[in-house]
């Protein structure tokens, strides 16, 4: 029985992608279909690669870091070059999101103050309003 494989149009549906977004992350070098003739074919290990970089995608990784992360996979497992490298990536990447997180909370509490002030000088307007 032959291994399952795909077309660029069962993927793009599947994945809720345009076929201009996976010929892409072909270009990337992310993909790398076999041709029969004209047409790609994609097999279960690109569908799988696929998977994962929109995983990344979700993360924030980017592109390049999606693809040096899915190559360490297709070498040997587990040596210590490998997991340093996906280690700084993964720390590089939460270090990101953390001063992000930073900007945003700050962010949030000036809005809140803005808010608030804006409130207070509201019930007041209100008040001589009613006074007047």
């Amino acid at each position: 029985m032959s291994a399952p494989t795909f077309t660029i149009s069962q993927l793009a549906k599947e994945f809720d992608l345009t076929t201009r977004a996976i010929r892409f992350y072909e270009d990337m070098g992310l993909l790398t279909p076999e041709r029969a003739g004209v047409q790609r074919v994609y097999s279960a290990r690109d569908r799988a690669r696929l998977t994962l970089t929109l995983r990344a995608k979700r993360l924030g990784l980017s592109l390049t870091e999606a693809r040096d992360i899915l190559d360490m996979y297709d070498s040997p497992r587990d040596t210590v070059p490998q997991l340093q490298k996906f280690l700084g990536v993964l720390g590089a990447h939460r270090a990101q999101l953390e001063s992000q997180l930073a900007e945003l909370q700050a962010n949030l509490a000036e809005v809140r103050e803005h808010e608030k002030k804006g409130r207070a000088a509201l019930a007041r307007a209100q008040k001589a309003a009613r006074t007047a």
